[in-house]
C-alpha cells in the first residue's frame, strides 16, 4: 500500500509518495531507504503535483538529494495511515494492554486478578488514549485513567540498581521508565530504586545486561 509522508517545517508541507508497510519500519529505525520512497521528488502538494524548488530544499534540508530529504521527513514527518489500519493497529494495543493487565493486576480490595472482559470495559468506560508506543512506556498513564473506573494496583518487584558511570548513558532512558528513586554517586555512577511489573521483570533484566554488558547490580528489595 502507498501513501504520503509529510513533514512540515515553519507552515510549510514538504510531501512524497512511500509504500506504507517499508516506511512504517524505517521510521522505527528498521532496514534502509531501499523501495521506500516512490518519488523522484519531494513536492508541496503531491496530488498537485507542485514540486519543491531547489532553493527551498536547500534551505529547509540543507541538501538537494532527495534520499537525504526523503529520510527526514519519514522520521521527523507523519505518514497518512488509513482509518482501517490505524483502527487495527489501536485493537492490537488494546489487546496488549489487556493481557498484559490480566497477568500482572490485582484488585486491592480482594488480591483477586480482573478478569479479561472487566479490563475491557473499564478501558472504555475511561476514554484512556492508548497510543502506538511500546504499552511499558505508557502504562503508568493508562493506569491512572483506569483506576477512576476501576481499583487495580500492578503486582511489581522493587529492585535497587547500581550502573558504573561508564554505562550510564545507555542505562538511564531504561531505569527512567520504572524508576521511583535515583542518585548520581560522586564517582559518576548512577544508583536508584525502581519498581518493575513481574511480567516484565525477564525483559527488563535483557535489556539492562544488553546496554550494560552485565555489568550492573541489582539486588530485590524485600
Amino acid at each position: 500500500m502507498n501513501t504520503t509522508a509529510r513533514l512540515r517545517i515553519k507552515g510549510k508541507d514538504f510531501e512524497i509518495l512511500v509504500d506504507l508497510d517499508k516506511a512504517l519500519a524505517f521510521k522505527r529505525g528498521q532496514g534502509s531507504l531501499a523501495g521506500v520512497v516512490l518519488t523522484q521528488c519531494v513536492f508541496y502538494d503531491l496530488k498537485k503535483g507542485l514540486k519543491v524548488s531547489e532553493k527551498d530544499l536547500n534551505e529547509f534540508f540543507g541538501t538537494t538529494e532527495l534520499e537525504k530529504a526523503a529520510e527526514k521527513i519519514i522520521k521527523q514527518g507523519e505518514l497518512e495511515i488509513p482509518s482501517e489500519m490505524r483502527n487495527k493497529e489501536r485493537e492490537e494495543k488494546i489487546k496488549q494492554v489487556v493481557d498484559f493487565l490480566s497477568r500482572n493486576a490485582l484488585d486491592p480490595k480482594t488480591g483477586n486478578p480482573h478478569t479479561v472482559t472487566r479490563i475491557k470495559i473499564a478501558i472504555d468506560e475511561s476514554g484512556v488514549n492508548i497510543e502506538n508506543r511500546p504499552i511499558e512506556q505508557q502504562m503508568s498513564r493508562i493506569l491512572e485513567k483506569l483506576k477512576l473506573v476501576l481499583p487495580i494496583r500492578i503486582v511489581s518487584k522493587k529492585l535497587r540498581v547500581k550502573i558504573s558511570a561508564v554505562h550510564t548513558g545507555k542505562a538511564y532512558g531504561l531505569l527512567k521508565e520504572y524508576a521511583e528513586k535515583e542518585e548520581w554517586l560522586g564517582d559518576g555512577s548512577f544508583e536508584c530504586v525502581i519498581n518493575v511489573p513481574v511480567g516484565l521483570e525477564m525483559d527488563f533484566y535483557d535489556k539492562l545486561n544488553s546496554v550494560t554488558h552485565g555489568q550492573s547490580i541489582v539486588e530485590e528489595i524485600k
